[in-house]
């Protein structure tokens, strides 16, 4: 019997949301699960779970064969243990991470979601689902800036989504780093994922070319950004990956 890795890939932003005709990047995260028609749930829970959203979460995922479905705590929401575990893919959308992380934690999701990624089943996301898996977040959770967050520790060090995205997101990282209060982690850009096997960065890829992700650290209050190698995702490395 094969053991299938423990993978997650984090999204720095953009995605199916974004742009309904750049899917490389969910190409590249259904092609890790193994199957031809791949069993994908969408979590939107940091969103609040608008229609909008989960429309085009169903378009996207229709139109690659895979079988789609999402997981709401707004509406009625299944059993959630069954529900999860019987995935291939598991999707979190962007929006308010510490909102997001408190409905897990009540209904019990952390536990699950864990038991998921060590049987082998992807887990993945674009900003708040990104961040999600890290010991922390940068966060824009709160209406006065953006903050750390304590978040699932899946993965170690701390992780800031939309680093060339939003216009603060860099200057805060550098500044959060340099004073102790985040620890050395991952930035990441738009349209950018970095690939973990286990707790380890195996691959990044981006769909936009130029695009990537760095690993930061502070040296002696000094913050070092250090570029990670990036591949671009097109119709010739989709056939060789």
């Amino acid at each position: 019997m094969t053991t299938r890795p423990r993978q997650i890939i984090s999204i720095g932003g953009g995605g199916f949301y974004r742009d309904a005709d750049n899917l490389e990047l969910e190409k590249y995260i259904i092609r890790l699960a193994g199957d031809e028609s791949p069993r994908v749930a969408f979590v939107p829970t940091a969103s609040g779970e608008p229609d909008h959203y989960l429309s085009s979460f169903y378009s996207a995922f229709l139109k690659l064969g895979c079988r789609p479905s999402v997981l709401t705590f707004f509406k009625r929401t299944p059993e959630v243990r069954s529900f999860l575990l019987n995935q291939d893919v598991i999707y979190v959308g962007g929006g308010n991470t510490k909102s997001l992380l408190a409905v897990w934690r009540d209904w019990g999701v952390t536990e699950i979601l864990r038991e998921a990624w060590e049987s082998g089943i992807v887990l993945t996301g674009v900003s708040a689902g990104a961040i999600c898996w890290f010991e922390q977040g940068l966060t824009d959770s709160f209406s006065d800036g953006l903050r750390p967050l304590d978040c699932l520790g899946f993965l170690p060090g701390s992780c800031c989504p939309h680093y060339d995205g939003e216009a603060q997101r860099r200057p805060s990282y550098h500044r959060l780093l340099a004073s102790g209060e985040i620890s050395a982690g991952i930035a990441i850009e738009d349209w950018t994922g970095v690939h973990f096997k286990g707790s380890e960065i195996y691959r990044v890829v981006t769909s936009k070319r130029g695009a990537r992700a760095y690993s930061m650290r502070a040296v002696h209050g000094s913050v070092q950004e250090v570029p990670l190698p990036a591949e671009f995702l097109d119709a010739v490395t989709a056939q060789n990956s």
